[in-house]
């Protein structure tokens, strides 16, 4: 008889208070700790274990054989593991949504989250993998030992800029998709919607002024993938203002960022960039004067996106703009990752991608894009994550693309 597997959340928990003292459990103070109890997950089996039959071929001396195979052949690892459907979701903890470093241990029930919207949003299994350290060539030593494992590589929750140069490291040492979903993901769902909103006024990227607040790493994905989108003109103003070519303090990321951005040769403050500005993207909290917005080209876009609070909020930005969105559920146009992620590497993985090139990034935008159609409205340039529609679309838009760019195994 099998043994019963059971879920820790569902025994019971008498005499747990949640806190010393006897103190109030914490499930009473807030729902979210009950759902959160024993964790959100759990590794099932998918073929049964019933009898010694069932044993034999699932362990030795079956188990024997596959092995044996996929040492003479390595590329059947694909064929007869779960490697090419499983995704790593790999963080050091130190910026965990807007909680900044909290450490490994407490970013798990994020990373656990992140798993669980793979599964439910991309049918591809994850595997949420927190790391005790920081240093960046420590980091990619570790996960490129445990990428035997997996067939993708979702950085999440690294602070910048060492999340740049962590992905690129990775990028260079392996031969599976690696991406950083707090860069390219917030940039893929952000040009989704900026494509829409633009086809709702009637114009093009190209006739668009952006100034985006906020240089980390969304800031930076943004401008990029709006500047190989063909954007008219972007620039990305940080605490001290645009980053722009004659500033002496850059980083060397903001060196190259200020490189291809600022056409306009724009200096000083956010406020004073936004002056004319037809689009507002907001990755960096903070609030934004009124008469700044008010200062912007008429018909312009706010896509104020920080959370809790956006940059904007909705009711100031409405004022002002014609299409508003931000990261937030309970307003309409929610910039929301969910929406990227899940079918960027369901296609990758489907076709075994080699990398994700910017080409199948661009792909997955025009893929969102297109599933709002003739729907689209000032309160519906992006469609919700939970419409059916956006995942096989952006899945098989990123297949197509992989395999177009020569990057598909298969």
């Amino acid at each position: 008889m099998a043994a019963e597997i059971v879920n820790p959340r569902s025994e019971s928990k008498t005499g747990d208070t949640g806190g010393e003292g006897g103190a109030e459990p914490l499930e009473s103070i807030d729902p979210a700790f009950a759902l959160h109890r024993g964790g959100k997950m759990a590794v099932q089996a998918t073929v049964p274990v019933r009898d010694k039959d069932d044993l034999s071929l699932a362990y030795t001396p079956g188990v024997a054989k596959v092995c044996s195979a996929i040492a003479e052949q390595p590329e059947l690892v694909h064929d007869y593991t779960w490697k090419s459907s499983v995704v790593a979701v790999v963080t050091d903890g130190t910026a965990v949504l807007g909680l900044g470093d909290i450490g490994p241990e407490a970013s798990l029930p994020v990373m656990e989250g992140k798993a669980i919207l793979f599964k439910q949003f991309g049918g591809v299994d994850a595997v949420p993998i927190a790391l005790n350290c920081t240093d960046v060539d420590e980091i990619v030593e570790t996960v490129v030992r445990l990428a035997p494992s997996f067939g993708g590589v979702n950085l999440e929750d690294i602070s910048a800029p060492r999340c740049f140069e962590v992905e690129r490291k990775l990028q260079e040492r392996l031969d599976i998709p690696v991406f950083h979903d707090d860069q390219h993901g917030t940039a893929v769902v952000t040009l989704a919607a900026l494509r829409n909103a633009a086809r709702l006024s009637g114009r093009t990227l190209g006739e668009l002024r952006a100034v985006i607040s906020g240089a980390g790493a969304a800031g930076v994905a943004i401008a990029r993938m709006l500047v190989e989108a063909g954007i008219g003109d972007v620039a990305v103003a940080d605490r001290k203002g645009v980053v722009s070519a004659g500033r002496d303090d850059l980083t060397p990321v903001k060196q190259e960022l200020a490189a291809f951005t600022n056409k306009a040769g724009i200096n000083g403050s956010l406020e004073a960039a936004l002056a004319g500005a037809d689009v507002f993207i907001g990755v960096s909290g903070g609030t934004v004067p009124e008469e700044a917005v008010a200062s912007m080209a008429k018909g312009a876009f706010v896509f104020a996106m920080a959370n809790p609070n956006p940059e904007v909020h909705p009711e100031v930005a409405h004022k002002y703009a014609a299409v508003v969105a931000t990261g937030r559920s309970d307003f309409p146009n929610q910039i929301n990752n969910v929406l990227a992620f899940p079918g960027i590497f369901a296609g990758a993985l489907q076709v075994r991608a080699s990398r994700i090139t910017e080409g199948m990034k661009l792909a997955a935008a025009e893929a969102l894009a297109s599933v709002v159609g003739d729907d689209l409205a000032a309160d519906y340039v992006i469609p919700s994550p939970f419409d059916e529609r956006v995942a096989p679309a952006v899945t098989a838009a990123v297949a197509a693309a992989a395999r177009a760019e020569g990057v598909a195994r298969r």
